[in-house]
């Protein structure tokens, strides 16, 4: 819905391997974080690992996997998230930063079993900043 806002310009950061950056609901309601179906992360045409990926909102960190039952920890519109994955950086100035996102819409039945989902992407052109120290 609102795809150009989901990466927060000036948040890339880089800690030895790992890489993240700050990432907006593209979405007008809060989800709970089982509603987070997955995430890519790539910088220069380099895309993390998916295993490496790692989501960050209200203090805490999970694996895609662990998202699944999540129902305690919502992502508010309001909210930053932290996506991070393992993509060292080239020390180019500046690096151009892709997150596709998938997200399911509880309340927005489309079938018998099935409910809304969506896959929003943005890509921004951004300089890194060092150490891992983003909101989230």
């Amino acid at each position: 819905m609102i795809p150009d806002r989901i990466i927060e310009q000036g948040t890339l950061t880089t800690e030895g391997p790992r890489t993240a950056l700050e990432v907006r609901l593209p979405w007008y309601r809060a989800l709970p974080g089982s509603c987070i179906a997955g995430a890519k992360l790539t910088v220069d045409g380099v895309e993390a690992p998916a295993e490496s990926l790692r989501w960050r909102m209200n203090g805490r960190e999970f694996r895609f996997d662990e998202l699944v039952t999540e129902a305690d920890e919502w992502w508010f519109p309001t909210d930053s998230a932290v996506l991070s994955g393992e993509i060292p950086l080239s020390d180019a100035r500046e690096h151009e930063v892709r997150v596709d996102l998938i997200l399911y819409i509880p309340y927005i039945i489309i079938g018998d079993d099935e409910t809304l989902h969506i896959e929003e992407h943005d890509t921004k052109t951004m300089t890194v900043r060092q150490g891992i120290e983003v909101a989230a």
